[in-house]
């Protein structure tokens, strides 16, 4: 039987032994599942990324969203950076380096992103705002979808992203997560109107460097965030586990072998993902992974008559926008799909594609998560990847709230019915 985490996740596996991976008992089926499928999967993505290049107009920022999201997804994967299990890994034993490896991409990102919105908007006087930026108002409403998403991720296992590559290890719950995820969204539009212009349409949108300057607002954060990292470092020192110490690989095999056993260390994800997050802003918007899923929900409400006819000022804010579209030929639609391939291809050549029947249970968690989920996506205009990461990264309040608020929702979810269960 697949050995599995709390949350019903494949737990990772180490090799039994150094050869495990290749090993001649194994036959031509693992072969195939670990080395000649994933290379199939590049290759089927590099074909498209090709085939959309050639197309007019918008063609080859189709194939970089694709190339790009493949990318994402590998990484993610590798390096199991998921909020979620980060957070519960510093609730339950006190690991800080998940934390530490979000604090190290926030940074990267950070940086990234003064310099280019520098170049853009040189001058960073109100109400002027970089195009297409997670840069959305702080209200009340944005606690309270901020709170509800890390309660979503608490109940179904993961944030929005991470259900995406779990999809290609097979998670029996990201199907139904995905499910409640566009059932979220469309009770998010239902109550948006009231929101809107009870809340939101006077809540200010703080921008820092507005107020200090690109100078001061890269100051400003990288303090904060180093100062969040040194008091993460002090429970690091004080009382996380030590990674076992692994050999170094001494063969071009034991090098590979390294490379798809376990899991990459987690400063990799933070890097990665802060360097993506940079990148991406330099031909596509910036980084978000809900903007399809929500465009297809309000499209498929909005055809059955369930979405109000007008939503108050949402089409005036960036990030992750729901405009309605036809299809999901779209850099974002392109890049979740991305997404999806490059965590199925790396779960593949790690034998980590554990799939199994969902349960009852596996079913109930992601529905009721997934709204949750969805709610807070569409209230807080983008989830982890979109107003937490990219919103932070580019210096807005928002997203310092809603991470903050997040973290509040995952604690209540883990820490609380564990409290009563006690008592």
């Amino acid at each position: 039987m697949t050995a599995r985490t709390r949350n019903g996740e494949p737990a990772l596996r180490a090799s039994p032994t150094p050869h495990a991976a290749l090993a001649p008992a194994s036959g031509a089926t693992a072969l195939a599942g670990r080395v000649l499928l994933p290379l199939l999967l590049a290759g089927a993505v590099v074909a498209a990324a090709y085939a959309l290049a050639a197309q007019p107009g918008g063609g080859p920022s189709l194939a970089f969203a694709l190339t790009l999201g493949a990318a994402f997804g590998a990484l993610l994967q590798r390096t199991r950076f998921c909020f979620l299990c980060h957070a519960r890994d510093f609730i339950d034993r006190r690991d800080p380096r998940g934390l530490l490896a979000i604090l190290l991409a926030l940074a990267v990102g950070t940086v990234g992103y003064h310099i280019v919105f520098g170049a853009w908007v040189p001058n960073p006087v109100a109400p002027r705002l970089p195009p297409d930026a997670h840069i959305g108002p702080v209200s009340w409403v944005l606690a309270l979808a901020g709170l509800a998403f890390g309660l979503g991720m608490a109940v179904s296992g993961s944030c929005i992203s991470a259900h995406l590559y779990r999809l290609g290890e097979g998670s029996p719950v990201s199907p139904f997560a995905l499910v409640g995820a566009a059932g979220g969204f469309l009770l998010g539009f239902l109550t948006w109107n009231d929101l809107y212009l009870s809340t939101i349409i006077t809540a200010p949108v703080v921008w820092l460097p507005h107020h200090l300057g690109y100078g001061g607002s890269l100051a400003v954060q990288l303090l904060a965030l180093g100062g969040l990292a040194a008091l993460l470092w002090r429970f690091r020192a004080a009382s996380s586990p030590e990674a076992p110490a692994r050999k170094p690989p001494h063969t071009l095999p034991d090098l590979l072998r390294s490379w798809f056993d376990g899991r990459w260390p987690y400063w990799i994800g933070g890097l990665g993902v802060g360097l993506i997050g940079f990148l991406v802003i330099l031909r596509l918007k910036p980084l978000g992974v809900t903007s399809a899923i929500g465009s297809a929900a309000r499209q498929l409400g909005s055809e059955a008559g369930l979405v109000p006819l007008r939503l108050e000022g949402l089409d005036g804010f960036a990030g992750c926008a729901t405009v309605p579209g036809d299809s999901w030929l779209t850099p974002n639609g392109l890049l979740v799909a991305g997404l999806v391939a490059g965590g199925f291809a790396a779960s593949l050549a790690a034998g980590q594609f554990t799939p199994r029947r969902p349960t009852l249970r596996d079913a109930a968690r992601g529905l009721g998560g997934g709204l949750l989920l969805g709610w807070g996506s569409m209230t807080g205009l983008g989830c982890t990847i979109g107003t937490l990461l990219s919103g932070t990264m580019a210096g807005a309040l928002s997203g310092w709230v809603f991470g903050l608020t997040v973290l509040a929702g995952v604690w209540a979810g883990l820490a609380l019915p564990r409290r009563f269960v006690r008592n």
